[in-house]
């Protein structure tokens, strides 16, 4: 009898996926083909630098593998079978006897070609049917069944193995007391012992993502982003990833994306099925007009072309707030007001279409030129960044946070990711973290007691912190998805995750005025100065100065008072204007 397990793993797909994109540029690679013996492969998993790579991205197996070094695919078998309770109490003798800081006791020397590969230590169920065979003279089919009455720890029968194993094994020549002693030990892994062969399948499949992630990266991220692109949490950990790798994820485009996310130039083109609302039959479906006319050439176009019934105004609306209109339009305000106008345009040229409503020279009745949209100013940064979020599930273009990066370094404002590594690293406990409210989910303790989970974004990635019942009553206000503050937190480490306790908060405008003195603000022309005015704030004590850029590089400097109040949204309004240049602090 021989049993087979057949397990249908998605990371099976991604690898397939990966290596479709990689294709595009090596005709010849092959994921069957490739090294297992590659050292920036095993540099990468010494790293830690794990997330997306199969059964080796959890915090506790990135941390094993920083101490291992695994260096060849043995390594990588014995970690996957370790890595559970009972066996993994032995990980750190396997990595010092590797490390050459421990020597390996093989119990006897007739075992040591059995337990070499893992340094003395009985990992694989395979072991343990060799043990009996080698040193107490079982047959394979013996040995199995030995397997199979230490796992079920039937008292009747292992008091008869027992017998045998010693037995077999004075009959070799060694010693009862010690044939006594390994047999205990043996029975006491054979309870969670693994199947190397089971280890090995999925050591392979943890390699070949590994390989994957250290020599394509772009190729193996935008595959494990199509794979997951129901899944907005694993969509931003990747997109961090790629950030952290210098890999630019580009927005989706009407253009130029599709169903999965693509690879275009070394960069990850983001998937228009990914955004919320939005199904892949209504993108396939672009992908098709887009196949058969070329690119659509405006929004009247794109309205002309596409079957009414394969887009509906949410899909259309998250496209608007996502950018995917951009090429077309860049104003998003106006596209989104518009998408009634675009389903309205849809719905007559695809009724036209079944009508057969034809004019002399075979097109559809009604021209783009007929879209018309309504006025809409163009929304600020901060709104764009929020409409965008609210259609792809986190920040992608930018960060409501960028334009504060300097002036909270100056109020001794940590990021995110800094701070993070301060704790792991140096075990610092508090900090002033600055970041946009994602989420606030509040409960009762036993006692009844209001406490909350509150989410927060940075531009360095996301965090949550608890906040209790007093700090939850003082600032609950200012604790609104989408409010901006600068969070006071405290940090305690529990194995590798960092857990926050919310201490207080500040509105985050209020306290990054303060760090900036004033502004300059670069233009070529009068033209952008009525918009200007309007977007400075009055009331405050900070100077202005327009600086006008002249030919042959001169300048006009105009004063402009010192009454106003700055702050990074209102310099980050201002730098949108057309016709601004640019916008510093001074």
């Amino acid at each position: 009898l021989v049993k087979f397990d057949f397990l249908g793993l998605k990371t099976l797909t991604v690898i397939e996926k990966a290596q479709k994109l990689i294709r595009n540029r090596e005709s010849g690679f092959d994921i069957d083909r490739i090294p297992y013996d590659d050292k920036k492969t095993y540099e990468m998993l010494g790293h830690g630098d794990t997330v997306g790579v199969f059964q080796l991205e959890s915090s506790g197996m990135r941390d094993v593998l920083k101490k291992m070094h695994a260096d060849c695919i043995e390594d990588i078998i014995a970690i996957v079978a370790l890595y559970r309770p009972g066996p993994m109490d032995n990980i750190p003798r396997f990595i010092a006897c590797k490390k050459g800081d421990e020597q390996p006791d093989y119990l006897h020397p007739l075992l040591e070609p059995i337990l070499k590969e893992t340094y003395g230590i009985m990992v694989y169920q395979e072991q343990v049917m060799q043990i009996a065979q080698v040193l107490s003279g079982y047959s394979l089919g013996e040995a199995d069944l030995l397997r199979r009455a230490m796992g079920k720890k039937i008292k009747a029968e292992m008091d008869a193995q027992k017998e045998r194993f010693v037995r077999g094994a004075v009959d070799k020549g060694i010693e009862a007391e010690r044939a006594d002693f390994i047999f205990e030990l043996v029975a006491k892994f054979a309870g969670y012992g693994f199947n190397k062969s089971h280890a090995a399948a999925y050591a392979v499949v943890a390699y070949q993502t590994a390989y994957l992630k250290a020599n394509h990266p772009v190729e193996f991220l935008a595959a494990s982003m199509t794979l997951d692109m129901g899944n907005t949490d694993k969509l931003m950990q990747f997109r961090r990833e790629a950030q952290r790798l210098g890999i630019k994820v580009i927005p989706p485009a009407v253009n130029a994306s599709g169903v999965d996310f693509a690879v275009t130039n070394g960069a990850i083109l983001y998937s228009l099925s990914a955004l919320k609302n939005v199904g892949a039959g209504a993108i396939e479906h672009l992908v098709a007009m887009r196949a058969d006319g070329g690119p659509f050439s405006s929004l009247g176009d794109f309205a002309r072309r596409v079957d009414a019934r394969m887009l509906n105004k949410r899909a259309l609306e998250s496209m608007a707030k996502a950018g995917a209109f951009d090429a077309l339009n860049p104003n998003r305000a106006q596209v989104l007001d518009g998408v009634e106008s675009v389903l309205s345009m849809a719905n007559r040229t695809t009724t036209a279409a079944e009508a057969g409503q034809n004019d002399l020279f075979g097109g559809l009745q009604g021209t783009a030129d007929e879209l018309v949209l309504p006025r809409r100013d163009a929304w600020l940064p901060m709104e764009k960044l929020a409409q965008e979020f609210e259609a792809v599930g986190f920040y992608l273009s930018g960060h409501p946070l960028d334009d504060y990066m300097k002036p909270l370094a100056k109020l001794g404002v940590d990021t995110w990711s800094s701070f993070h590594e301060k704790v792991l690293n140096k075990g610092a406990t508090a900090a002033k973290l600055a970041g946009t409210v994602t989420h606030r989910q509040e409960r009762r303790s036993k006692s009844g007691n209001k406490f909350a989970f509150v989410g927060f974004s940075d531009p360095t990635g996301q965090f949550e912190t608890i906040c209790f019942s007093d700090t939850l009553a003082a600032c609950r206000d200012l604790l609104e998805p989408g409010s901006a503050v600068i969070a006071r937190v405290e940090a305690d480490l529990e194995g590798e995750d960092v857990k926050l306790r919310l201490q207080g908060v500040e509105v985050l405008d209020k306290a990054a005025a303060t760090a900036i003195t004033g502004l300059e603000i670069f233009v070529r022309d009068a033209r952008p100065i009525d918009s200007i005015a309007q977007r400075l704030a009055n009331g405050g004590r900070s100077p202005v100065r327009l600086i006008m850029l002249m030919d042959r590089g001169r300048e006009v400097h105009v004063s402009l008072g010192n009454k106003f109040t700055i702050t990074p949204q209102i310099k980050g309004a201002i730098k949108a204007i057309a016709g601004v240049v640019d916008v510093q602090d001074f």
